[in-house]
């Protein structure tokens, strides 16, 4: 059996995530911080998994939106290769504010194995969004390589006014429509998580559609039944895992006690099942 052939080539994974977007039936799509997280999670279940670019960045101590294109797609690119799974990832803002950078980032994703990647539409360098026009000048630009060529990646397009303090609905899924005209595979607005809100942006368009399980969001019963198609968490795991990791650290400093080897010991089976 070839490569192409294989069951894990770049054509069948990415024609099997593809498949896996289906409303009202979501795929749970947590997001790894490195490949072992990667493998424990594809152990568990998981159908698919997606980088995250704030546990990414916190796994060589930076914060959400300071590592280097190379450096995301190198990490992107370990993640693929630990695990038999579809793996999008989280490429921030493309890395670049005019469309030919942002195909090249597309392109260069596409190289990495990826069965899909994201476009952000906030601007780092401003601190806000880009404009509705440039913002789908650059998904269209995305869209055009991610489906280049016989193997298309599925291509994620965010409306992010949600995270950065820009809560305008109206807003928010005249973007989306906006991106689903570009090219866009799966539109995705975090921070959107009330079920009315979420009720409109799911009739505005036809596109699946991501939602990111924030505390308040609702649970992943309520979500299927209002049509969404994917549920992701961002660096909800990374976070937890690091909440656990200082737990422990506090325990040790202030108490003397060891109670964080309970924890720890699932910990070890999860992880003896997944690498074994």
């Amino acid at each position: 059996m070839t490569l192409h052939e294989s069951s894990t080539s770049p054509s069948t994974v990415r024609q099997r995530f593809r498949e896996l977007h289906v409303a009202s039936t979501p795929l749970l799509m947590p997001n790894p911080w490195d490949p072992g997280s990667a493998k424990v999670l594809e152990s568990l279940g998981f159908q698919a998994l997606a980088t995250t670019s704030a546990g990414f960045a916190g796994t060589v101590g930076r914060l959400d939106g300071r590592v280097t294109r190379d450096e995301a797609l190198g990490h992107a690119e370990q993640i693929v290769a630990a695990v038999n799974v579809p793996v999008s990832a989280d490429l921030e803002s493309c890395f670049a504010a005019d469309a030919s950078g942002v195909a090249e980032t597309v392109r260069l994703a596409a190289a990495a194995g990826l069965a899909g990647c994201s476009i952000e539409d906030y601007d780092r360098d401003t601190g806000g969004l880009f404009p509705i026009e440039a913002a789908a000048e650059r998904v269209a630009a995305a869209a055009e390589a991610a489906h280049a060529g016989p193997d298309p990646l599925v291509l994620t397009a965010r409306a992010d006014g949600g995270l950065h303090g820009l809560e305008d609905l109206d807003d928010t899924i005249a973007r989306l429509r906006a991106f689903e005209a570009a090219g866009a595979d799966v539109l995705y607005a975090p921070g959107v998580s009330a079920v009315a809100d979420l009720r409109r942006l799911l009739d505005a368009v036809s596109l699946p559609v991501n939602v990111l399980a924030l505390a308040d969001a609702p649970a992943v019963a309520e979500l299927a039944e209002l049509g969404v198609a994917r549920i992701s968490v961002g660096s909800g795991f990374y976070l937890a895992a690091m909440g656990a990791l200082a737990a422990a650290g506090r325990e040790l400093l202030d108490d003397g006690t060891y109670q964080f080897w309970v924890p720890a010991s699932r910990g070890g089976e999860a992880t003896s099942a997944a690498f074994a």
